[in-house]
């Protein structure tokens, strides 16, 4: 009873607090309203003010539409651009009501402010509502060819707003044509503007053929650029970018006329010159390096971008790997970029110093960076085969610390370069050893139980090493399971004698108490093997393998290279996707800048383990027998690598 009593005081209470809330509301709207239709200009603005300020906030303001329209009748800049301000935001809720605000629009445009004019034009685009449509196109007409190069380069950009809207009028009205003579104007502002404009729509066009490029008009912008401001260069360059010269000597000139943007203030415009620059010519390396003495945020974009063509011209920047040393007060995620081009960087004349300066690294107190680059060691040692002695013993050293995590991560290293270079440094087998008891990661274990089954015939105790294993082999991830598998038969196969009672015992646990499909199938397929072709089993368990790579698998596609390339100094670049899968309505002319780019280039790994020998095991196979057929499972597909393999960044 007193729980019924105490819910209905609750939502009375809740009806009296949101009525009090409304009513608030309400006596700030009429109070708004009253402000709004005063007759006092100072107050009006203030009240207009307050408006916007609420609407900023969040607050429903739409109720005083018609309040504020009445105050568009002024003379007053700042009350204009607030109050269109208001009327972009609730065009799309109140279309109907936009119509009464057209006749001042209409008069603004013929206003003697150039100021006003443009605003007025850039806020009829800016309301995309079909019920304007018609009202706008007389207006934008005399815009464009206003007497005001201010006026013309918002009308520009306001024919690529509303070919979004409606692009039959658009055509119809012979707006594309008008903003195509603006290419001409003596304005570079002007000109850069109908750029953007023609190129938007040349991307949302279906025939591509609204804006093409041809020489004179490469001479006419790059001759702009020097007039521009940095977002109207950004402009220039971007476009002039997916220009395919017709001539070596063509070519040429356009790079020495791009080459003093690689010296600009602002990072944009460098890393879109050096986009142009790219595809073009071998003037990169200085600007390049400027921009890592730039903010952490620049570095980190600019890494990105450097990432990427480093991909596609590897000796660019061969001489230049001691600009991308870690600083002590870089943020780790520049600390992390830097890392991945170093190793790219590396090759035999400079791993000397690129390893110093690793190992220094590696006794860092960020546990992820001295994992990463306890890494790039290991991918020294198997990119660099000189540099693979040198490699091990840093490795070696790292063990010694006793540091867990580093002993973790030197152990999965150690694997690859045992991987890649088979039968070369098993010496450094009982050093490993000595690190079982903080062995304790999945993946650790997983290696280092590789390790003991491929070299299973130098190891004396390999038997007890794996039996140790053993007891918590149920619970253990099943990379860990399959691995100690594969070990204890490797063993057997060496050492039938010894290690029979092993095999069956871990070929026993794995059919019948262990959860993952994939532990079950494996052990039933070797139970069967081993019981049925002894010489099968040696065949397949210890089969030569390759030795692995790293060449193929450290870069993207070469598709996904050429488009992102072709999108260097955008956000694709940073994120190494292209622009198509994040925006929602993608654009066509970076995969078409991509297949000019892989044209021009046109014009210009297996991962197993080594073989260690047989050993005669038909003693040790008589006394097997394999499980019953009707105790296996069904056959499993395999187990799916859950890491996503998105291609970023």
């Amino acid at each position: 009873m007193s729980s019924s009593v105490a819910s209905q005081i609750s939502s009375i209470g809740q009806v009296v607090r949101s009525h009090i809330v409304n009513v608030l509301r309400k006596g700030e709207n009429f109070e708004l309203r009253s402000e709004l239709n005063s007759e006092y200009r100072d107050r009006r603005k203030e009240a207009v003010k307050r408006v916007i300020a609420n609407m900023t906030v969040g607050k429903d303001v739409s109720g005083l539409f018609t309040d504020v329209l009445k105050n568009m009748h002024t003379d007053d800049l700042e009350i204009k651009k607030l109050i269109y301000l208001y009327l972009i935001n609730y065009a799309k809720t109140k279309p109907e009501l936009v119509i009464l605000a057209i006749n001042t629009f209409v008069k603004d445009t013929d206003d003697n402010n150039p100021l006003i004019r443009a605003l007025a034009i850039r806020t009829m685009g800016c309301l995309r509502v079909s019920e304007i449509i018609d009202y706008l196109c007389d207006p934008l007409r005399k815009c464009l060819k206003d007497e005001s190069p201010y006026v013309r380069k918002t009308a520009a950009i306001c024919v690529a707003k509303l070919y979004d809207v409606a692009p039959a009028v658009t055509i119809e009205n012979g707006f594309v044509e008008a903003v195509q003579d603006l290419l001409s104007d003596a304005n570079p502002m002007v000109i850069s503007n109908a750029v953007t404009a023609l190129v938007e729509i040349n991307d949302n066009s279906p025939n591509q053929d609204v804006f093409t490029m041809t020489p004179p008009l490469v001479n006419k912008l790059l001759a702009a650029l020097n007039e521009c401001t940095e977002w109207g260069q950004i402009t220039i360059l971007e476009t002039v970018a997916n220009y395919i010269p017709g001539s070596t000597r063509e070519a040429e000139g356009v790079c020495e006329r791009v080459v003093p943007r690689l010296q600009h203030v602002n990072g944009s415009v460098v890393l879109s010159a050096i986009k142009m620059e790219a595809q073009l010519s071998r003037k990169m390396t200085p600007p390049m390096v400027t921009l890592l003495s730039s903010a952490p945020e620049v570095q980190y974009v600019a890494l990105r971008n450097i990432n990427l063509i480093l991909q596609k011209r590897p000796d660019i920047l061969n001489r230049e790997m001691r600009v991308f040393f870690c600083k002590y007060n870089d943020p780790l995620y520049v600390k992390y970029e830097k890392l991945d081009i170093m190793v790219r960087l590396c090759n035999d004349r400079n791993y000397d110093h690129l390893l110093a300066e690793l190992k220094e690294y590696a006794n860092e107190v960020d546990v992820d960076f001295v994992r990463k680059a306890i890494k790039a060691i290991g991918y020294c040692a198997i990119k660099i085969p000189v540099a693979a002695e040198k490699c091990i013993n840093i490795l070696l050293d790292l063990l010694a610390t006793r540091v867990n995590y580093v002993v973790q991560e030197t152990i999965v290293v150690i694997k690859d370069i045992f991987r890649k270079y088979p039968n070369k440094y098993e010496g450094t087998i009982p050093t490993l050893c000595k690190s079982l008891e903080v062995i304790d990661e999945p993946d650790t274990k997983a290696s280092f139980i590789w390790i003991i089954g491929e070299y299973a015939p130098r190891i004396e105790n390999a038997d007890e090493i794996l039996e140790t294993f053993m007891d918590n082999f149920k619970y253990d991830d099943p990379a860990v399971q399959l691995q100690l598998i594969t070990a204890v038969v490797k063993l057997f196969l060496h050492r039938p004698a010894d290690c029979q009672d092993l095999v069956l015992r871990i070929l026993k646990v794995a059919t019948e108490e262990c959860d993952c499909p994939d532990t079950r199938d494996r052990a039933y397929i070797y139970w069967r093997i081993l019981s049925t072709d002894p010489q099968a089993a040696n065949t397949i368990v210890l089969a030569d393998k390759p030795t692995i790579s790293v060449d193929d698998s450290t870069g993207l596609p070469d598709d996904l290279l050429n488009e992102l390339l072709s999108e260097l100094s955008t956000l694709a670049a940073v994120y190494h996707k292209p622009a198509r899968m994040f925006v929602a309505t993608g654009t066509k002319s970076a995969v078409l800048s991509a297949s000019a780019l892989a044209s021009r280039s046109q014009s210009g790994a297996g991962s197993t383990s080594p073989n260690t020998g047989t050993a005669d095991t038909g003693a040790g196979l008589a006394t097997m027998s394999s499980p019953s057929p009707s105790s296996a499972p069904p056959p499993s597909s395999g187990q799916v690598d859950n890491e996503d393999l998105l291609i970023a960044l």
